[in-house]
């Protein structure tokens, strides 16, 4: 049986893997669905028709403007995958070259780059935001920077742990005696050899960046009208809570379906890439 029908029929069998992969899988092809279709313009207004319960026309209702909720979900999925896309390889490419330098050099320069983490998480993702809207404006580009300078420090830290247990190996030891240098074996050896844990890392920042996302566009710091963001979709809803309450349900549903299936996802690849982990079950 080769590697990857084993893998496969591993995590078929692998609950949450499954489950994560559904939703992530529902996530994206709503997203991508969205590219090409949905019911109606989402920024379209119907003022004749607000409120109006889920029915053939409207699948999941109408908001106070008479939107078509269904159409904003779609759409909205957009913003949470361009968002965890993109802060997530932000935090995957600088966070992952400090943790690559700082095992690899040791000494000041891990010191250096271990400082710089503990500073950069003195300012959480949200405190980034507010600072960035304040010089720069609110919107969909300061929330995915500062959601990814939130990521950097993350896989730097995690990137400089796994790091310093694969430079103790043998086979390192072996690369360095036969006259590698410091960088060949760090593309040779040790980044193939910590990317499982980074890959379970990215999945599980990405739930964090889309739920983020949502934080900051419920606060109007995020994605502004008329494009739909799921945050601000909750937002809008608060103030019609006992007029009309599913208007904060489909939103929140999709954030929670969201992270759940990532975060599962994660669960999943962290046990079937983990060998260990695998040989156990």
């Amino acid at each position: 049986m080769t590697a990857v029908a084993d893998f496969r029929r591993r995590a078929l069998r692998h609950r949450s893997f499954a489950i994560g992969a559904l939703l992530t899988g529902l996530l994206v092809a709503a997203a991508l669905l969205s590219l090409v279709w949905a019911p109606y313009p989402p920024a379209e207004i119907d003022i004749p028709n607000k409120l109006a319960p889920p029915s053939a026309a409207h699948w999941l209702g109408t908001d106070s403007l008479g939107r078509d909720i269904a159409s904003q979900i779609l759409v909205g999925s957009q913003n949470s995958i361009v968002v965890g896309v993109v802060a997530v390889s932000i935090g995957l490419g600088f966070g992952v070259a400090l943790g690559l330098w700082a095992s690899a050099r040791r000494g000041w320069v891990e010191e250096l780059v271990m400082r710089f983490a503990d500073f950069a998480f003195a300012f959480p993702a949200l405190l980034t935001a507010i600072m960035l809207t304040a010089i720069y404006g609110p919107g969909l580009l300061m929330s995915i920077v500062a959601i990814g300078l939130f990521n950097v420090p993350v896989f730097a830290r995690l990137t400089r742990g796994a790091a310093n247990a694969v430079w103790t190996r043998e086979y390192v030891l072996a690369s360095r005696a036969a006259g590698k240098g410091t960088a060949r074996i760090t593309l040779d050896h040790v980044l193939p050899n910590i990317a499982s844990v980074l890959i379970v890392q990215a999945t599980i920042s990405f739930a964090t960046a889309i739920l983020a996302e949502a934080a900051l566009s419920y606060l109007g710091l995020g994605t502004q009208p008329p494009q739909p963001s799921w945050g601000r979709m909750l937002s809008e809803a608060q103030t019609q809570l006992f007029q009309a309450p599913m208007l904060a349900v489909w939103p929140g549903l999709a954030i929670v379906l969201s992270v759940l299936g990532l975060n599962l996802l994660g669960d999943g690849l962290r046990d079937l890439l983990d060998p260990r982990l695998a040989r156990a079950r």
